[in-house]
């Protein structure tokens, strides 16, 4: 990673984990949290549904924001909001609150996601842009290899409300290094006014633009495999193979590690094969190892290590698509890059939220049911990148 890089990349990775952490951070407490406030199994996976959509519905108001005034003040308010919603969950009474509290803590965290890819996008176009976004990806795997741990060690020093604390205290690090760290990368000429006319153009164009839609669900279907990973992990590996938290946790660690160690070949080989090239390979891979593997749950046989292994594979696949789907649907809409960044984290939010709904009734303890879920996503990603790349 040269230096032009690095450095963004630090600044841009620390803020943007604030995301993962709230998400990462407390997962091997789930099935304690349920047990100390009575909820169910979906009770708590409603915790994390209730994050991501307000994640994602906050960033339609943070990419037309960071358009108009410029990146930094939207990600001040983000981070405001983050730290009420930390508050809101470190007292929570009852799972009602707490899924109150980690809504609003997804508000807030919207913006410490759609507005850095927007300033990765003011400073770079293709490959490059590319690397920072992989560069920016790496400094956020720290997320899902240490946050877990973190979360399990803090739990038992001081129970699952000290989690939260710590988020907290998480969040006035971001406000710090946004204050002395970032600069403002949106000069007052290129910003635009806020038209509601202008926006819904900007948003009919978008959501008419055939690559735009399909790299956007290409991404967001893949994106949404983890995402119910995230909500089901900590049941199955805790239930149907008897893993402490701290095992949990480690074991999370390494599908995690597949994905992020992936995402930075995603800019070299995008340098050498072409972006079209790595994408149709990595998204025909994702979607032949999830469907593989849950062929083999079905017929009874995924040991702890088989689950973990494959879940590895199709994590590196995955790896190789989010920061290419990324930079390419951002491209060609340069002028528009806040909303086009927004609009399609939406999307991609509504996506994963939907698919941890929808797979919510099935899921029973066991692993078939996550791995179905994860599977119909790699045949969802496949699908829209042959849609997207069809006539690129």
């Amino acid at each position: 990673m040269t230096d032009r890089i690095a450095r963004p990349a630090l600044v841009l990775g620390l803020l943007s984990c604030i995301g993962p952490f709230a998400i990462d951070m407390y997962l091997p407490a789930m099935p304690a949290i349920g047990a100390s406030l009575g909820a169910s199994i979906q009770d708590m996976q409603t915790t994390i549904t209730a994050y991501f959509i307000a994640f994602g519905l906050a960033q339609l108001v943070y990419g037309p924001w960071a358009d108009r005034s410029g990146r930094k003040p939207p990600l001040y308010a983000g981070i405001a909001i983050f730290i009420a919603g930390s508050v809101l969950c470190t007292f929570a009474p009852s799972v009602e609150w707490l899924i109150a509290g980690r809504a609003v803590q997804g508000l807030g965290g919207a913006a410490l996601m759609v507005v850095p890819r927007a300033i990765i996008r003011d400073m770079y176009t293709g490959p490059a842009a590319t690397r920072l976004m992989a560069a920016v990806m790496l400094v956020i795997s720290v997320s899902p290899m240490l946050a877990p741990l973190a979360g399990s060690g803090v739990m038992a020093l001081t129970g699952w409300r000290g989690i939260f604390g710590v988020l907290l205290l998480a969040s006035l690090v971001s406000l710090a290094i946004l204050t002395f760290a970032q600069g403002e990368t949106l000069p007052p000429d290129q910003r635009q006014p806020f038209d509601a006319a202008d926006t819904l153009r900007g948003a009919k164009r978008l959501l008419t633009n055939r690559s735009f839609m399909g790299l956007t669900f290409l991404g967001g279907f893949g994106m949404a495999s983890f995402f119910v990973f995230i909500a089901t992990a900590s049941f199955v590996y805790t239930g149907a193979f008897g893993l402490s938290p701290t095992g949990f946790s480690l074991a999370f660690a390494v599908n995690a590690i597949g994905f992020f160690a992936a995402s930075q070949m995603a800019g070299p080989f995008g340098l050498r094969f072409g972006a079209r090239a790595v994408l149709t390979v990595a998204s025909i891979g994702f979607a032949t190892t999830t469907i593989l593997l849950f062929a083999l749950s079905l017929a009874g046989l995924t040991p702890l290590f088989v689950c973990i292994g494959g879940l590895f594979l199709a994590n590196a696949f995955l790896g190789l698509v989010i920061p290419t789907t990324m930079v390419m649907a951002l491209d060609d809409h340069g002028d528009i890059a806040g909303l086009a960044s927004s609009l399609g984290g939406t999307l991609q939010m509504l996506a994963g939220g939907a698919m941890i709904a929808a797979s919510g009734p099935f899921f029973d303890g066991s692993a078939t049911p996550m791995l179905g879920a994860i599977a119909l996503c790699g045949v969802l990603s496949f699908g829209f990148g042959r849609f997207a790349l069809a006539r690129r």
